[in-house]
């Protein structure tokens, strides 16, 4: 554990304090660039409240937000009732992959919007030109992480 407070630990709230800043919430930015650091990529929550000095409660509430934005699953250990916090395989291919649902769902009600709005108002143009940035992204998202899957298979 020593090793952890001098070198795995600050590396962890420095990256934790950069998700934070983006918007990612605190003790979730935490629990998220501890399992990064971790050596399985896996902990419990025990083992998440001591490497952070953090509450059950804290560190549950965390797990919960990350893994409704699915950086993280749980795992129940074979005959027991802990639960191991697992970060999904290839994490960032995986986040930014299961984003595209969202984007679909905005550029359905943008598109809505802009119609309902019209091409003739300020409103309207805004909210179109904002549906088609989206599009946008997400046709170059898609191409860059089939490139990224095709680069991965190449190794």
């Amino acid at each position: 554990m020593a090793d952890y407070r001098t070198r795995v630990s600050p590396f962890v709230e420095r990256f934790a304090a950069d998700l934070t800043e983006a918007g990612m919430q605190r003790m979730a930015s935490r629990v998220f660039a501890c399992l990064l650091a971790s050596e399985e990529g896996a902990l419990t929550s025990a083992e998440l409240g001591d490497r952070l000095q953090a509450s059950p409660a804290a560190i549950s509430g965390a797990v919960r937000y990350l893994s409704q934005v699915a950086l993280v699953s749980r795992q129940r250990d074979p005959g027991s009732r802990r639960e191991r916090y697992i970060l999904h395989q290839d994490v960032w291919y995986t986040s930014l992959l299961s984003r595209d649902h969202v984007l679909a769902r905005w550029l359905g009600t943008l598109n809505t919007g802009a119609d309902d709005l019209g091409a003739d108002t300020p409103g309207g143009r805004r909210v179109r030109e904002s549906a088609e940035f989206l599009e946008f992204m997400r046709i170059g998202l898609e191409d860059m992480l089939n490139r990224w899957h095709a680069r991965r298979q190449a190794e």
